[in-house]
Order: C-alpha cells, then sequence, then structure tokens
C-alpha cells in the first residue's frame, strides 16, 4: 500500500513538473541549467582535489545531465523566444543543430556515465562533458 501512495505521488509530481514546464519554459530551463551547475561545482571540486572522490555525487551529477538532456529541446517553444533569457535566436534559426547539440549531450552523458565511476575515468569523462556545455553555450547562447 506504502509503494502504491509512493508511486502515484511520484506520479503527480512528475505531471505537475511538466505542466509547469509548458507553462513556463524559461523557468523550467533555468532550473536545469542552475542544476547542471550544481553539479558540475561538485564533481570539479573532486578533480580539484578539493573533496574526496564520491561515487554518490558523481552519479547524481551524470543523472542530472541525462535528465536535462532528455527534457531540453522540449523547453525551447516559439513562445519562449522572449523574456529573461539568454537563449539566442540560433536555438529557433538552426533548430536542426541545436537538437543534434543536446542530442551529442545525452550520448556523451550515456557514453562516460559508468566510466565516471571511477576517479580516473572521472577525468576521462569531465573534458568531454564540459568540451560539450562550452559547445552549446557557445552557439546557442547569448552573452550575459
Amino acid at each position: 500500500m506504502l509503494i502504491r501512495i509512493a508511486l502515484a505521488a511520484a506520479l503527480v509530481a512528475v505531471g505537475v513538473s511538466a505542466v509547469v514546464a509548458q507553462q513556463d519554459p524559461i523557468a523550467a530551463r533555468k532550473a536545469l541549467m542552475k542544476l547542471n551547475g550544481q553539479h558540475g561545482a561538485a564533481l570539479s571540486k573532486i578533480l580539484k582535489g578539493e573533496e574526496p572522490f564520491d561515487a554518490a555525487k558523481v552519479e547524481a551529477g551524470f543523472a542530472q545531465w541525462a535528465d536535462t538532456a532528455a527534457k531540453f529541446s522540449a523547453l525551447f517553444p516559439d513562445s519562449s523566444k522572449t523574456g529573461e533569457t539568454r537563449a539566442a535566436a540560433a536555438i529557433w534559426t538552426d533548430r536542426a543543430g541545436f537538437d543534434a547539440a543536446v542530442a551529442k549531450f545525452a550520448k556523451d552523458v550515456a557514453d562516460n556515465r559508468a566510466k565516471a565511476a571511477t576517479l580516473d575515468g572521472l577525468k576521462a569523462a569531465m573534458p568531454i562533458i564540459g568540451k560539450n556545455c562550452s559547445d552549446c553555450h557557445q552557439a546557442f547562447r547569448n552573452p550575459s
């Protein structure tokens, strides 16, 4: 019974999140980017030796990035071209390029997720993930 209640609550939460994303895609994508940055910063501390390797933190980061990749393209409807956003017009004028960049990010996250389960694997994976972020931001994000 408790499992059914928890499952129902999770489904409601997912449904509410989808509705919020449809109502305010700019806020939804900002929230995803903020989470991506937080996880990137946490893993950067590990890479710099400021914190010990923590497989749970690494997995949480990769899980977040996979979630972002799955949702991201849909969060750029035509209605979200203006407003408080740094999204560049290229997202809409080169939609195929944008979608390809998101797909590449998703593939690289998936391909490197298991490899990052060790410190050496994380050291090899992070430049690949970071390059995806940098390339996408250069092509599809306006400067602040």
